[in-house]
């Protein structure tokens, strides 16, 4: 069995973070495990509070993984700190990790911000050169390139820039365009759109985590990149489809709509 880890914060209502890297991982048919970076208070509408998990722990975490059942594929999501992003980089460069997908959260859905402004440098110096695939949103690749987005357009010029920087291909996610959502994809190879499909519905809680899981199972598997990305947009876009309508705010996705649909996907 192919094996995916993931490194990222808790969300207490299950939606996102650690908790919806595993469902997604599991329906994906791969061994799960975790090394939890912080612990949150959060809900459907919105995150209460953030406590870091302390440092060596993190780094522990991580030892007692690599030094066990070895990964085929990493995903990171929420780190936080500086020094968690540093003790993470040092760890996957000591161990030798492949297959790394970088979703790097900088805020929930809610807009709460996930990670200290003066942990961002650190990400880009240490843990960007390291990683396969990195995830951001339109506000997180704003973040990390220095370029407005307004459109399909300033997308693909800033990921040409973030390439450039970094050498790490990127997939701008478009889900906060006005138009139909496309995701964008910047690698040596060139440019690569992944048209979407929106849907009526706001529970949307988590999709960036799901989509980052679905990437690096997918990877684990064997799957070429722009394969794992495409079939998780599909599998990202049926969740949603599902419409599982959890919560009073912005409800989670239906990880399992494999095993149970709510409504059927069309």
């Amino acid at each position: 069995m192919k094996t995916v880890l993931t490194i990222a914060g808790s969300d207490s209502s299950g939606g996102a973070g650690i908790q919806a890297d595993i469902k997604t991982m599991t329906v994906h048919g791969v061994y799960a495990m975790s090394v939890i970076t912080a612990i949150t208070a959060q809900n459907t509408m919105g995150v209460i509070r953030v406590e870091p998990v302390a440092v060596k722990m993190v780094a522990d975490q991580l030892d007692a993984v690599f030094q066990d059942i070895v990964p085929d594929a990493v995903k990171i999501g929420m780190l936080g700190t500086a020094e968690i992003i540093h003790t993470v980089a040092y760890k996957l460069r000591e161990y030798g990790a492949k297959h790394i997908v970088l979703d790097p959260v900088a805020f929930s859905t809610s807009g709460s911000p996930l990670i200290e402004e003066e942990a961002i440098e650190t990400l880009v110096r240490e843990l960007l050169p390291l990683v396969e695939l990195i995830t951001p949103n339109l506000s997180e690749t704003e973040l990390l390139s220095g370029e407005k987005i307004t459109g399909l357009e300033d997308m693909k010029k800033a990921g040409k820039r973030m390439l450039e920087r970094t050498g790490v291909s990127v997939l701008i996610k478009g889900g906060h365009l006005e138009e139909e959502p496309t995701d964008v994809l910047v690698s040596e190879e060139g440019i690569v759109l992944f048209e979407g499909r929106r849907f009526n519905n706001p529970d949307t809680h988590g999709t960036g985590c799901t989509l980052s899981s679905s990437i690096a199972s997918n990877l684990a598997h064997g799957k070429d990149m722009k394969t794992a990305i495409r079939e998780a947009k599909a599998y990202v876009a049926r969740a949603i489809s599902a419409e599982l309508h959890l919560g009073i705010g912005r409800g989670p996705l239906n990880h399992m709509y494999r095993s149970f649909c709510t409504k059927r996907f069309k």
